[in-house]
């Protein structure tokens, strides 16, 4: 039996939509492997077959030794991760007739798996949302701790189940779950200030603390000079609280790209204070800009709409810095590979320390 479901793949800081193929039956000979996997998945995607089988026989159905083949379509795209578990499992359910599989190609699906059937966190939970209600599906099941930051998105039921028997019963029509609400502007505007540090804490240090916020009021880059100890990195760190608090949409970017990170606390819904990042000087390039086969955001697309801190100076490789100057003149970074070409948002402000 042919089954159809779908799931999510992330691509820079956007989705795209992949079709999760279950085809069920046929005789295996003994002996013989009886679960075929393709559609270009990473080894997370491959071991998954594992998890799937303990997760099914955990909740109280059964992995059924008949020729399965899974395929991820489109196969061109490189399917990684975990997030695929999901999707897999209640399609396999669903062909071998153990629940009801008539409406599992309304839903789009993404989570880990646990033996014992229990859902992990995913990351890119927002921007697969935006996608999932652009192709208007009738709702986005995910982890329950991801389920905040995917209800942000207006117009697009979500689904926070905790386990794959949840997730069952709900796409077979036998659960009564309602979707998680979020209000996205009061959630954003209670947030908004919540700093855990002050530039009113600095005591003194009248003329730099004037040289930052002239710095802060026309979005100048600054560098800090003076002794150990003299409070470079205090200030550094107080800066963003004086910045002009973030805008709707700026939040909305600036979550998207650390969704796409996986640096979302549990059960956070958005990012609404100005980022901070202050990566150690032996960070390389490619930390710092972003890459990687499939390309993941760096330092620099981190810190959007925020502050990048840069302390001991000196002690960063030359390269390292070079590569800072064409995305402090573009406010973007665009990361090319053989396969795929995504684009980076990097609009940060520089503040930079070292001593004399």
């Amino acid at each position: 039996m042919l089954v159809k479901t779908f799931a999510s793949a992330v691509q820079g800081v956007d989705a795209r939509t992949i079709t999760v193929e279950v085809n069920t039956g046929g005789f295996v000979a003994a002996g013989k492997q009886f679960y075929h996997l393709v559609g270009l998945p990473d080894n997370a995607v491959k071991e998954g077959f594992s998890r799937i089988e303990a997760a099914i026989n955990n909740v109280g159905y059964r992995m059924q030794r008949v020729k399965t083949v899974v395929n991820l379509a489109p196969a061109d795209i490189r399917k990684e991760g975990s997030a695929y578990d999901l999707p897999i499992a209640t399609a396999i359910l669903a062909g071998t007739g153990q629940i009801s599989g008539e409406e599992l190609d309304q839903y789009l699906l993404m989570g880990e798996l646990s033996l014992d059937g229990s859902l992990r966190p995913i990351k890119g939970a927002l921007p697969i949302a935006i996608q999932a209600r652009k192709e208007k599906f009738k709702g986005f099941i995910l982890p329950k701790q991801n389920a905040r930051e995917a209800a942000i998105v207006n117009d697009m039921p979500v689904f926070g189940v905790e386990s794959l028997k949840e997730a069952a019963l709900l796409v077979s029509g036998e659960s009564a779950m309602k979707p998680v609400e979020v209000d996205t502007r009061e959630e954003f505007f209670y947030h908004q200030n919540n700093y855990d540090v002050d530039f009113a804490d600095v005591k003194g240090q009248e003329n730099i603390k004037r040289a930052l916020e002239i710095s802060a009021a026309g979005g100048h880059n600054a560098i800090l000079i003076g002794p150990p100890g003299a409070g470079k990195t205090m200030l550094a760190r107080r800066f963003p609280t004086i910045l002009p608090p973030l805008t709707l949409h700026e939040s909305l970017d600036t979550t998207k790209i650390h969704s796409v990170a996986g640096l979302l606390p549990q059960n956070a819904a958005l990012v609404t204070t100005r980022p901070f990042r202050a990566p150690h000087h032996t960070i390389s390039d490619v930390a710092l800009v972003g890459g990687g086969s499939n390309p993941h955001p760096g330092e620099i697309s981190l810190a959007h709409n925020g502050v990048l801190f840069l302390d001991e100076l000196p002690e960063f490789q030359r390269t390292v810095l070079e590569v800072l100057r064409q995305p402090m003149e573009e406010r973007h970074v665009t990361i090319s590979r053989a396969r795929v070409t995504v684009d980076f948002p990097a609009n940060f402000m520089l503040i930079a320390s070292m001593n004399p």
